[in-house]
C-alpha cells in the first residue's frame, strides 16, 4: 500500500507538476512525465521491496501467480492494498496542487493527473496498445534478476548485492515504455494506478471538473490483465 501511494503520489504529481497552470514545472513536456513516472516507480519499489516484492500492480500480481512465482492466497490483499494505496496517493496530490487545480480550467488537464485518456480515441487500438505495454512491463520483469553475488570471508559466506540500487531495472522499463508506447494511451499498464485515482477524480471537488470518462475506463484495467497473463504464458512456454 505504501510503495503504490508513493508512486502515485509522485507519478500523478509530476503530471499536475508539468499540466496545471501557474506551476513552477509547467509546460515541461513528456521527458519530464515519462522521467518523474520512471522515478516515482523506483522510489515504490525501494520502499516496498524487502517486504512485499514490490507489487505495485495488479497486473504484476496476476503475472507472478499465473506463473507460480506467487501464491493466489495473497492476491485478493495484495490487489486491495495497491488500490488504496493508489486512491490515497491520488488524494494527497490533489491537496498539494488544490491551488492549481482550481484556475486550471482545461478540464483534461485535470484528468490527466488522476487517470489516463487516449490521444485518438479507438477502443481496438487503445485496448491493443495497453495490452502490449503491459506485456513488455511484465515479461521484461519476469527476467530482472537480484544480481546478488555471494564470496567466502574467513569461512564466511558474505552477500554481495546492489541494494536498493537493485530496483533501478524496473525503473528503466517503465521509462522506456513511457517513452516508445506511451503516447497513444498515456501508459496506465497498471489497473490500480488508473482505476483508484479515477474514483478520486469523481469524488474530490476541484473547480470545472470534466467528464471521468466513465466509458474508457473498463480498458486500462482489463487490457493490462490480458497483457499480463499473456506475458506469463510466454514465459512459461520459453
Amino acid at each position: 500500500m505504501l510503495g503504490t501511494l508513493l508512486m502515485i503520489l509522485l507519478g500523478n504529481g509530476v503530471v499536475a507538476n508539468v499540466v496545471l497552470d501557474r506551476t513552477k514545472g509547467h509546460g515541461g513536456g513528456w521527458i519530464v512525465i515519462t522521467t518523474g513516472w520512471a522515478l516515482a516507480v523506483f522510489v515504490g519499489v525501494v520502499v516496498a521491496g524487502p517486504f512485499s516484492g514490490a507489487h505495485l500492480n495488479p497486473a504484476v500480481t496476476l503475472g507472478f501467480a499465473l506463473t507460480g512465482k506467487f501464491t493466489w492466497a495473497a492476491v485478493p490483499g495484495y490487489v486491495a492494498a495497491q488500490l488504496i494505496g493508489a486512491a490515497v496517493g491520488a488524494a494527497l496530490v490533489w491537496i498539494f496542487y488544490y491551488a492549481h487545480l482550481k484556475i486550471t480550467d482545461d478540464t483534461a488537464a485535470k484528468l490527466s493527473l488522476f487517470c489516463t485518456s487516449p490521444a485518438i480515441a479507438d477502443r481496438k487500438l487503445n485496448f491493443a496498445g495497453e495490452l502490449i505495454a503491459t506485456f513488455v512491463l511484465i515479461f521484461a520483469v519476469f527476467y530482472i534478476t537480484n544480481g546478488s553475488l555471494t564470496v567466502d570471508a574467513d569461512g564466511t559466506t558474505l552477500p554481495i548485492g546492489l541494494g536498493s540500487v537493485g530496483a533501478l531495472p524496473v525503473a528503466f522499463i517503465v521509462w522506456v515504455i513511457g517513452l516508445s508506447l506511451g503516447g497513444t494511451t498515456g501508459y496506465a499498464i497498471n489497473p490500480a494506478r488508473d482505476f483508484a485515482p479515477r474514483v478520486m477524480h469523481a469524488l474530490l471537488p476541484m473547480g470545472t471538473k470534466g467528464s471521468s470518462e466513465w466509458g474508457y475506463a473498463w480498458i486500462p484495467v482489463v487490457a493490462p490483465l490480458c497483457g499480463s497473463a499473456i506475458a506469463a504464458a510466454l514465459f512459461l512456454l520459453i
